[in-house]
Order: structure tokens, then sequence, then C-alpha cells
């Protein structure tokens, strides 16, 4: 058996759709015995395509905190906002006018969660992605 090339396998499947890639999980799961959750990363990163990888890393460790609703306390959520973020009170006023919008994008894994946390507490309803 000749030797494999990893990066001439990436570049094969680059191009494949999401079912491809499921059923290439699938058959490698049945065939070796291994678990489709170990697996899952590499067909995030495979369907990708290009910077692939990098950005399966990169959902690991930062997150973008988006404000899907207000809620009834607008005023409290505005002033969350100003304290959370550097947005002075026009800018933080249109963005709870406009939710959902993003609060803040690439925070990492605690802040995401603190700001999430301190939205939630005055009534917002807030995502991590």
């Amino acid at each position: 058996m000749s030797k494999v090339n990893v990066e001439d396998v990436l570049d094969s499947i680059e191009s494949w759709t999401v079912l491809d890639l499921n059923k290439l999980v699938k058959g490698i799961e049945e065939k070796f015995g291994v678990s489709a959750a170990a697996m899952a990363p590499v067909a995030v990163a495979a369907s990708g395509g290009a910077g692939g990888q990098e950005a399966a890393v990169e959902a690991k460790t930062t997150f973008d905190v988006i404000l899907a609703e207000v809620g009834a306390n607008k005023i409290q959520v505005i002033k969350e906002l100003r304290a959370v973020t550097s947005l002075g009170l026009k800018e933080a006023k249109d963005l709870v006018d406009s939710a959902p919008k993003p609060v803040k994008a690439g925070a990492s894994k605690e802040e995401a969660q603190t700001i999430k946390q301190k939205l939630e507490a005055v009534g917002a309803k807030v995502e991590l992605k």
C-alpha cells in the first residue's frame, strides 16, 4: 500500500457536500469502530474549505455575543450595553432598537459569558455564536 499524503486527501474532500462528508464519517465509524463525535471536528474543518481548520479552532476559543431580543427593560439593557462595551448612548440605543444585532465579536469564552449574564439579568435574550 502506498503512503497517503494527508494534504492531498484534505484537498480532495474540500469540495465535497455535507452529505458526502456525513457518509464518510459514518463509513469510518462503522469500519474502524470509532465514535462519530470524535470525527465531528474533522467533518467541520473539511467542509469549511480553505481556512476551515483555523475556523474550527477559532470557534472553540472565541464567540460572538448577539443581542437576540431586548425584553421589557429597554432602558436597563441600554445601560448594561454601555457598561459592557465602549458604546455611547446613541450607539447603544441604536443597537437595542435594531436587535437582533451583534454586541461583541471575537470575545473570549469568559468575556462572552459575562456579557451574556449581565444582559440577561436585565431581561434581554442573548445568544453566543
